[in-house]
């Protein structure tokens, strides 16, 4: 089955992609105000990450307009590692900041540029035997999926088959496949999905709306319970995708925070 090139254009990858580019910009600029405790950064460091995931989501828009498939998945692979990346240095960061401990230099080393983190699988290990993050990852891992969507990734990366080439090719393959097509994006959504998950499960206060700060800054009393307001443009994805597609983690979620959440 291949697509016309008027159903390409049309395909639900596009404006989903679209969709995870604002979100990130949009996340990025949201959590600038809260520091990131246990590193001697100025500005919270998580805002450069998601403005360097939502570049990787424009860079694989253009990849996979253009009918570069295998390089779409490795740029995929490049969101997932940032995915892992970011929980990782945030969950580390949790369980080791105390009175004794304000600067965690294995954190703060990478990000001074003096030393890499451990190499992702120690990161992903790290996270799935978190007592705290133990409700979201019985609910991702109950099958393969992420395994699966890992070793593609990886095919592409490393050019593990043949036909990884030729999918690359787009004088042979433009427009892709519509069975290559779909995979991909429902490869990119559960990356997503998993991203969304543990962040607003282990940082919920990254859900905020900026009305409570803007007060602040205003010199207005905050109005009562406004530091529990959740940002429109979280909302949007709460409802959007975390629902809709995964009802069970946006349960674990709504259920774990104090954030008012609809």
């Amino acid at each position: 089955m291949t697509h016309t090139y008027e159903e390409f254009d049309k395909h639900d990858i596009f404006p989903e992609l679209d969709h995870c580019v604002a979100f990130y910009k949009n996340l990025g600029l949201s959590v600038i105000p809260f520091r990131t405790v246990g590193t001697r950064a100025i500005i919270n460091i998580d805002s450069y990450i998601y403005s360097s995931i939502s570049g990787t989501f424009d860079s694989i828009q253009y990849t996979v307009r253009n009918g570069r498939l295998s390089d779409a998945y490795a740029l995929l692979r490049k969101y997932y590692d940032s995915a892992i990346i970011n929980i990782y240095s945030n969950l580390y960061l949790e369980d080791n900041v105390c009175i004794e401990t304000i600067v965690v230099e294995d954190i703060n080393s990478w990000v001074q540029g003096k030393k890499p983190l451990p190499e992702y699988r120690i990161m992903s290990n790290y996270i799935r035997e978190s007592p705290k993050l133990a409700p979201i990852n019985e609910l991702l891992y109950h099958d393969d999926r992420y395994k699966k969507i890992r070793d593609r990734c990886n095919d592409h990366t490393h050019f593990n088959q043949f036909d990884i080439f030729i999918r690359n090719d787009n004088e042979v393959t433009t427009p892709p496949p519509a069975p290559v097509l779909d995979e991909f994006r429902s490869d990119l959504r559960a990356i997503f999905l998993l991203h969304l998950a543990y962040l607003f499960f282990l940082n919920d206060h990254y859900m905020m709306s900026t009305d409570y700060l803007d007060s602040l800054e205003y010199g207005i009393e905050p109005i009562e319970d406004s530091q529990y307001w959740v940002a429109p443009f979280v909302q949007e994805i709460f409802d959007s995708v975390l629902k809709k597609d995964r009802p069970d983690l946006a349960a674990a979620i709504t259920q774990n925070t104090g954030m008012h959440l609809s």
